[in-house]
């Protein structure tokens, strides 16, 4: 079952093993970035377990739409799909295998990790699928972490998942789903960053979305974050709004996450300062060099109190940001608009 297990330091790994998700973090473990620890369980680990079970032909069946009041759904497909994950068991060598690889992770007790889906058709240029299938947090224990996996390739068969992939025309047949396992990077601020503006196409602007605590309260769209833009050329801040922030997401101490009320007077106040800003973005413009210049979406965190030694971002996961505009024309120099017109 080792085949079945990829540390995030293999080096090289390709897509259809690791998944999108997994692809993006082995290759920034390899080119040295600060990210979490973590494992990959692989995608023939998915494609076993449904094929010593026998699901495959049943799930390709139910993943059909149907029609409700005139519209295409996959709600009573996906429920279909969904509940077959439920009664077989989880295959108990790819356990012990799990159970050596999270084990590794921490010194001493059950580190607290997030378990994400990443599947072999997500975090593509055309195709990102985010939010579309499951993400568990603070998650403790070999077999919590086996229940997390099993869940995450349920996933691949979210409805809005499988909407997506009818959209844009991706075989049902062709998908699989990989597990991402990481420790929790404790964080004290995170948030998304894009390295080029996604409404505008600015290529000249960073654009950063932060708020305190877990990022899924960012991700998630259940905080209104600050939002910082920054100068691609000198890395500060032009422009910090700030948000309410009157929610954060925090974890519980025996596993999972709950939501929590910000404290009235941090909701005014900036959860990202100037200094801190202008690193990120400068970490932010080398992880974009690293996917060869091609404008990222980053996940991130900000863990220990500004100004200790000790503080450091993280990065969590970089994908190419889907449906990003063209850039805007460029405007004109005075120089330019008074050279003479060529004859």
């Amino acid at each position: 079952m080792t085949g079945q297990i990829v540390p995030l330091e293999a080096g090289d790994a390709d897509l259809e093993t690791v998944g999108g998700k997994g692809h993006s973090l082995v290759r920034l473990v390899g080119a040295g970035y600060p990210v979490p620890p973590g494992f990959v369980v692989a995608t023939g680990a998915y494609r076993r377990f449904v094929a010593d079970y026998g699901l495959e032909d049943r799930i390709l069946e139910l993943a059909r739409p149907a029609v409700v009041d005139g519209m295409v759904s996959f709600e009573g497909a996906s429920t279909e799909i969904r509940r077959l994950f439920e009664t077989p068991a989880f295959p108990s060598g790819l356990i012990a295998s799990i159970e050596r690889a999270y084990e590794g992770l921490a010194t001493a007790g059950d580190p607290a990790v997030a378990v994400r889906s990443s599947a072999n058709a997500e975090d593509l240029p055309e195709a990102s699928f985010a939010g579309q299938q499951e993400t568990y947090l603070n998650v403790r224990g070999t077999q919590a972490v086996a229940a997390a996996v099993k869940d995450c390739w349920a996933s691949l068969w979210t409805p809005q998942a499988m909407n997506y992939r009818h959209e844009i025309g991706i075989d049902p047949g062709s998908v699989a789903m990989a597990v991402v396992v990481q420790v929790m990077a404790p964080a004290e601020v995170s948030g998304i960053l894009f390295t080029a503006n996604p409404a505008t196409g600015e290529r000249g602007e960073l654009i950063v979305n932060a708020s305190f605590g877990l990022g899924e309260a960012v991700v998630g769209g259940q905080v209104t974050p600050d939002t910082l833009v920054i100068d691609r050329e000198t890395l500060t801040p032009r422009d910090t709004v700030v948000g309410a922030k009157a929610l954060m997401v925090v974890p519980v101490a025996d596993g999972g996450t709950r939501i929590q009320s910000v404290a009235a007077e941090r909701q005014t106040a900036a959860s990202l300062d100037g200094d801190r800003a202008s690193e990120l973005a400068a970490l932010a413009v080398e992880v974009e060099r690293t996917f060869d210049g091609v404008p990222q979406d980053i996940e991130w965190a900000y863990c220990g109190a500004a100004g200790n030694s000790t503080a450091r971002f993280w990065i969590l996961q970089s994908r190419p940001i889907t449906n990003l505009p063209p850039p805007p024309p460029r405007k004109q120099t005075k120089a330019e608009d008074n050279r003479p017109p060529n004859n």
